[in-house]
């Protein structure tokens, strides 16, 4: 291990960390200006050390990995960002905060460079962290030879106590002691405070005790407010350990220099005034002068992004030599590098004929992934400890697991994620961010409620995560209203930048996979049944592409009936009634509303058309449905335990009472008079 060499500005440059955080924070008059000064030194030594990028291609592969955890600290990495020559400027700290700057209230990826995944929900970043370690080891086990250590790097995550109360951080604290990711290195700044005040108030557990029973190696710092030596020692002995991730307690003293060190006065409120001149006096700075950086830290910084810069290059001659040593795994890797899909990777999608048999769409699912997984590597799916029921397991799968514990290897893409749901969906927005792998992760759809606060990042950050949601309606039956997702769609289906897919059946079901993993700045659910679904007549792979289209058209029609998944067929059954006794009935299959919605007008017109009323049907909450029809039938209230088949009978959801009740809503409308307008026909 290298020993510590002190440099004549270092304290400078610590000093420089500090009163930047505060003048960054005093402009915007709002944020957290206490742990980015309380963090600066352990920042500093990282940065200027240890941490392998090149601000001027922020996207080279086997950079190190930073995730800001505690998000609200984001001035410190904003200005870390800046002094490392990222396209941050010293105006764009200025505008922190501020409508449609780069510097917003919490980190984003892919609004700011050099930003990995974005956080500020708490315990969302030490998942992803997670999520970025497995990747990494995953990707060397696979790519990396004798003599070519092509992915080798180190992720790194700053955290505080707030990530560490969140039960997120829980899950994927024990599935990384379990995989043995000693490629995984967390400063964890210990400095008792919180919004509420001393964290003695409600947080007092051993911390260290906790990550040691994970599995973790333990280190310490006990003074990081001005140990620069200590805290690099114990990133170095955390470096040498291969097989455990690593925390790092740091002490530290929040808002360190100003009068209200150490208390929550200066976790979320700016410093006054007259604290931030005495700030900058007290460290030798000018107090009169803002945002005020000598040359001297912009010279250690540069030779830091130099350093970078000097790595990438000799990485990239390595990479040209595995080119010829190792053409097809070289061909390989900068396809998924770039991420583009393998040509031709869609004609292995399974497509069906009414005379096939009538399947689940879960089981459908399991035979699309054991289609096409041959001819993707770049999928890396799991499941939250519900592989035999979510089928997301394909025959001849490897479990990603050390090699020591003869359970599979790295080079495995089969992740048991054990029943730790949340976890799982914010490990899987990690593995997405560090490029080359498309995560899905499996659990029944109601516990992707449990996982909210992940998926919801996921489509802020448009990562590429597919959802395996089974058993996804009343239709499971048994297990009763616990687990029955009645207002799970309506939640998704409302959140930006996500496609909620409910295939009716095995061309429907294809298509999802089709579109989910085409849109990869889109992450998607697949929302899927228990219960055996028979293939449509009319169905196609290209005609559910577009997310909504007629599955059964008459001219002249009295009505028009909407649905989803398991219910369309129950839909087509009803329409067969109403024909029986005159009324023709146009029924159409919606299987993803977001995707259907970027359809053309007329297209969208054509399908759901003016003339008769739209009644919707669907297993479900009808919330939203009155975007799309006139009437809406579904659940009011929670559903019911017992045989699927009594359920749907008890609920109303069969052909027989469909009938009946598009019955009344053409009456109505015929007694009603005038003319029928899609819904789709609006202002605005």
């Amino acid at each position: 291990m290298s020993k510590f060499v002190h440099h004549p500005t270092d304290e400078v440059s610590v000093a420089t960390i500090r009163t930047l955080a505060a003048d960054v924070v005093g402009k915007a008059n709002s944020g957290h200006p206490g742990a980015p000064m309380g963090m600066a030194p352990a920042a500093h030594v990282l940065f200027s050390r240890f941490f392998n990028a090149n601000p001027k291609n922020s996207k080279w592969y086997n950079r190190d990995r930073f995730v800001l955890s505690n998000g609200c600290v984001c001035a410190l990495q904003y200005i870390l960002l800046h002094l490392l020559g990222y396209k941050l400027s010293l105006d764009d700290l200025k505008a922190f905060r501020q409508l449609d700057s780069l510097t917003p209230g919490h980190p984003e990826a892919g609004h700011t460079d050099g930003i990995e995944v974005t956080t500020g929900p708490l315990g969302q970043g030490f998942a992803n962290g997670v999520g970025l370690a497995i990747a990494q080891a995953h990707m060397a086990a696979v790519y990396n030879r004798e003599g070519f250590n092509l992915i080798d790097n180190y992720t790194y995550v700053f955290t505080g106590d707030g990530c560490l109360m969140e039960g997120v951080s829980s899950e994927a604290a024990s599935l990384a002691g379990h995989l043995q990711l000693g490629n995984l290195i967390y400063i964890y700044d210990d400095n008792h405070i919180s919004i509420d005040g001393d964290t003695n108030v409600a947080f007092t557990e051993n911390v260290e005790q906790r990550f040691l029973s994970y599995g973790w190696q333990v280190l310490h710092v006990d003074n990081g407010d001005s140990d620069l030596e200590a805290i690099y020692n114990a990133i170095a002995e955390a470096r040498t350990e291969k097989t455990k991730p690593t925390l790092i307690r740091l002490r530290t003293t929040i808002g360190y220099g100003s009068k209200q060190q150490g208390t929550h006065g200066v976790h979320g409120s700016p410093l006054k005034a007259d604290d931030i001149q005495a700030l900058k006096t007290k460290f030798g700075f000018p107090p009169d002068q803002t945002f005020h950086v000598p040359q001297e830290t912009y010279n250690v910084y540069g030779e830091a992004a130099a350093r970078g810069a000097a790595l990438e290059k000799q990485w990239n001659q390595l990479l040209a030599s595995y080119a010829q040593k190792y053409p097809t795994e070289h061909a390989e890797l900068t396809r998924r590098i770039a991420g583009k899909l393998p040509e031709g990777w869609e004609k292995n999608l399974p497509v069906y004929t009414p005379a096939d048999a009538a399947q689940a769409s879960r089981k459908l699912s399991e035979i699309v992934l054991t289609a096409i997984s041959p001819g993707l590597p770049d999928l890396l799916g799991g499941s939250a400890d519900l592989t035999g029921s979510n089928l997301t397991r394909v025959k001849g799968a490897v479990d990603f697991q050390p090699d020591s514990t003869g359970l599979g290897s790295y080079k495995g893409t089969y992740i048991r994620y054990g029943v730790r749901e949340h976890g799982m969906g914010a490990i899987a927005n990690g593995l997405a961010a560090y490029g080359g792998i498309i995560p899905f992760v499996g659990t029944f759809l109601n516990f992707v409620s449990y996982a909210a606060g992940a998926v919801r990042l996921s489509a802020l950050s448009k990562h590429h995560v597919i959802w395996v949601a089974t058993h996804d309606s009343i239709g499971l039956g048994e297990d009763g209203p616990t687990h029955q997702p009645v207002e799970t769609a309506a939640h998704f289906r409302a959140m930006p930048n996500i496609d909620f897919w409910r295939p009716a059946d095995g061309n429907e079901t294809s298509a999802a996979y089709l579109q989910a993993l085409k849109r990869n700045t889109t992450p998607s659910i697949l929302s899927l049944s228990r219960q055996n679904l028979p293939n449509l007549e009319n169905s196609t792979i290209e005609r559910a592409s577009r997310g909504g289209y007629v599955l059964h058209e008459v001219e002249g029609e009295d009505l028009t009936i909407v649905s989803s998944g398991s219910e369309v067929s129950i839909v087509l059954e009803a329409a067969q009634k109403l024909q029986a006794e005159g009324i023709k009935a146009r029924v159409v299959s919606l299987p993803c509303w977001s995707v259907f919605d970027q359809q053309p007008a007329d297209y969208r017109l054509s399908v759901l058309r003016s003339g008769a009323p739209i009644l919707s049907v669907e297993a479900l909450n009808t919330l939203g449905w009155a975007k799309y029809s006139h009437e809406q039938y579904g659940l009011e209230a929670w559903g019911a335990s017992g045989p699927y088949k009594k359920v749907y009978e008890k609920f109303g959801l069969t052909g027989s009472n469909i009938a009946t009740v598009g019955k009344k809503v053409v009456d109505f409308y015929r007694k009603k008079g005038g003319e029928v307008i899609s819904p789709l026909v609006k202002a605005i």
